[in-house]
């Protein structure tokens, strides 16, 4: 795929996106609108387009081991490699710590990958494992590491760190993301059958989801603004790996140590392309911790990660 053809397979991504941010700009609609756009697709459309694949979908093809085992070796070693560069700074606090891990490796899947996928390959079915890996796995470590950091007398409340973490954990699991994505995968497996009419509703609203998703990004982006003199050195250096070490990384480690080829490869490439999650903020306030940083790195990987994706897609696909 030459970089022309990549780049007009991205232009209705850009016209949500940019489309959001100029509307924005010019106050035609409200950037604090944005809010509402991104609870429908987060909430509802995207839930819905997730369930209805996945019932329809070929599990086992959906769920490649090798596939799946590069990507979460991959993320490990970022993990790691993320951990030790933040320790190595001087951080010694964990909320702090973890934070710039789900900074580096986390990626947007709701917001992102999912319209970005559905555009460029007509489906966002290679996300869903992802998603699942991250929310099941990743999620959670960062969830235990920041309720357990604030355990102490600054954490406040009279629950305990344990009663605190299982709230968090069990809140993590009933987003509608997961229960959605669990909800096809056990009807799926069980071969339960779900009316037409039911499916054909959850199309019909997933259909939203990308453009959706995608005019609600640049419509925060466009209210909120972009600072880039204002940019640190460490927000540059979590900007760096997340759109340009952890896909390399993902590469490396999947094609080279795991043999993963052809088609999964570059979906795997892509999806750790992607920017770092809108989660990232909502944890930072809830945890105060980094609120000013992981704004910053959400916004600017959102955008860094838009400019690089004819790239990333001409690369994959050579």
């Amino acid at each position: 795929m030459g970089g022309a053809a990549a780049l007009e397979k991205l232009v209705p991504v850009l016209l949500a996106f940019g489309g959001g941010v100029l509307l924005a700009r010019r106050k035609v609609v409200p950037a604090e609108a944005s809010k509402a756009f991104s609870d429908y697709a987060f909430l509802f459309a995207v839930p819905c387009y997730l369930f209805g694949n996945i019932y329809a979908g070929d599990l086992a093809a959906l769920f490649d081991r090798r596939a799946i085992g590069g990507y979460a070796a991959a993320a490990g070693v970022a993990v790691a490699a993320v951990a030790v560069a933040a320790v190595a700074r001087g951080l010694r606090e964990p909320r702090e710590v973890a934070l710039r891990v789900m900074a580096g490796v986390q990626v947007n899947t709701a917001y992102f990958a999912v319209p970005v996928f559905i555009t460029v390959f007509g489906t966002a079915a290679p996300i869903f494992p992802i998603l699942l890996f991250q929310v099941c796995v990743l999620s959670l470590v960062v969830i235990a590491v920041m309720e357990l950091g604030r355990a102490g007398p600054a954490g406040g409340g009279r629950a305990g760190p344990g009663r605190r973490l299982s709230r968090a954990v069990g809140a993590s699991l009933a987003t509608p993301l997961v229960l959605a994505c669990n909800a096809g995968i056990l009807l799926n497996l069980l071969s339960v059958r779900v009316p037409a009419v039911v499916l054909d509703g959850a199309a019909f609203v997933g259909d939203s989801a990308s453009p959706v998703a995608l005019f609600a990004l640049g419509l925060h982006l466009g209210g909120v603004g972009l600072h880039l003199r204002a940019t640190t050195r460490e927000e540059l250096a979590l900007i760096g790996f997340k759109c340009l070490v952890f896909p390399l990384l993902t590469w490396a480690v999947c094609g080279l140590l795991f043999g993963v080829r052809g088609d999964w490869l570059a979906y795997l490439v892509l999806i750790a392309a992607m920017p770092t999650p809108q989660n990232l903020f909502i944890f930072a306030q809830r945890y105060d911790v980094g609120v000013g940083l992981s704004a910053s790195v959400v916004i600017k990987t959102s955008l860094v990660s838009l400019v690089l994706l004819p790239l990333w897609l001409q690369t994959v696909a050579t």
